[in-house]
């Protein structure tokens, strides 16, 4: 015969008239200790593994192979940029930073147009433009100064774009404003302005230049 008490425990009364107890909750205990042990047992090793994994560090990323080519190929272009007569082979200040800019060299905190500026002229002296070698020069002086890497500043270059024309001002050639500067529909003296392609003569539309060959007038053997 079995008697529950007050502090959850069993007492049960032998044939001999001997009472045993158990205490459930001393059972309990001792069931929830073991289980806890074997879990942190099982669970050790995986710790201990992964504090002894090493971590791997993230190599830097390299600078691609063709870099140097690209960066003389957008000298050029950046060198034209303004003057469709130009060869590329030198770059003005302005064009520059217009370069570097594109290129976000230029952030406004470490470098900006000022330093630009009194760099590239330390360089140029009294000279408009900077040949390539002279721009390499031109970017170490700067570099050293605001210590950075050169190579570096030369990668972000050679990833930029070519020069962008966003926020610029278009030639309108619609409407009134195509008939108006059509040179094909001009007239009288502003007719004798222009040539066939449109380009300007110049003082030669303008005036009529005196002839200094020594012919005089209306010898049919001068060339008209």
């Amino acid at each position: 015969m079995f008697f529950v008490t007050s502090s959850y425990q069993m007492e049960s009364i032998d044939s001999n008239g001997k009472s045993t107890t158990a205490s459930t909750a001393a059972t309990n205990a001792s069931t929830n200790v073991t289980t806890n042990a074997t879990t942190l047992a099982n669970a050790t090793p995986t710790a201990s593994r992964a504090q002894s994994a090493p971590v791997k560090a993230t190599p830097a990323t390299p600078p691609p192979a063709n870099s140097g080519a690209n960066f003389e190929e957008l000298f050029k272009i950046f060198a034209k940029f303004g003057d469709p007569k130009g060869v590329g082979d030198c770059i003005t200040l302005s064009n520059s930073d217009k370069w570097f800019k594109q290129a976000k060299v230029i952030d406004g905190k470490k470098i900006t147009t000022v330093d630009t500026g009194i760099y590239f002229k330390q360089i140029a002296k009294t000279k408009r433009s900077l040949s390539i070698q002279e721009y390499n020069q031109f970017l170490e002086c700067i570099a050293k100064n605001k210590k950075l890497d050169s190579e570096e500043i030369k990668h972000k270059l050679a990833s930029s774009s070519p020069p962008s024309t966003t926020k610029t001002t278009t030639a309108v050639t619609s409407g009134a404003v195509g008939r108006l500067t059509d040179h094909t529909k001009y007239t009288g003296s502003h007719k004798q302005r222009f040539d066939e392609t449109g380009k300007g003569r110049g003082k030669a539309g303008r005036v009529d230049i005196p002839k200094t060959s020594g012919y005089v007038t209306g010898y049919k053997e001068e060339s008209q």
